[in-house]
Parts: C-alpha cells; sequence; structure tokens
C-alpha cells in the first residue's frame, strides 16, 4: 500500500469541541487524527457542492434560465388557499 504525503495542520479548538472530538475517537475507537481527517474531508466536500451549486445557479442567471420572484411569491402565497397555483416554471 503506498503512502501518501502527509502535512501536519495545527488548530486551536475550544476545550469542548476538543473534548468531543476525544468522546468519539473513544466511542469509534479511532485516533483523534482519523476523527479529523474525516470530519475535514467532509467539510472540505460539503464546501465544493456548495460552490459547484452556486456557480449552476449563476450559470443559469446568466443565460435567462430563473423564475420571476413574483410568480414564486405568488405560489407561495396561494399555498394553503383554497385554490393554490402551480408550481412556476
Amino acid at each position: 500500500m503506498a503512502h501518501t504525503a502527509t502535512k501536519v495542520l495545527t488548530a486551536h479548538v475550544p476545550l469542548p469541541l476538543a473534548e468531543k472530538v476525544d468522546q468519539m475517537a473513544t466511542r469509534l475507537e479511532r485516533s483523534r487524527g482519523w476523527i479529523m481527517k474525516q470530519a475535514l474531508s467532509a467539510w472540505i466536500d460539503q464546501e465544493e457542492e456548495r460552490s459547484r451549486l452556486t456557480r449552476e445557479a449563476l450559470a443559469d442567471v446568466d443565460v435567462g434560465s430563473v423564475i420571476d420572484h413574483q410568480a414564486v411569491q405568488a405560489w407561495a402565497n396561494s399555498l394553503g388557499t383554497e385554490s393554490p397555483l402551480p408550481v412556476p416554471h
């Protein structure tokens, strides 16, 4: 198995957070470092997805593929009434 090059990152975290990391490490029988890597990887994945979705939304705006705000507001206001409007497209 090939080893991946690593780099030590240092962060000061509040004691309650550090204690939660230690509790998770104990519960999962993993190292503190493993927990930190999992958490950091998950956060990076989340931020990359958020960035991708933002870029897609901006591209939709650029090509005019957007729903008029007033149409959405009218639809939202119609919900719960006797004659709700169809979802705007």
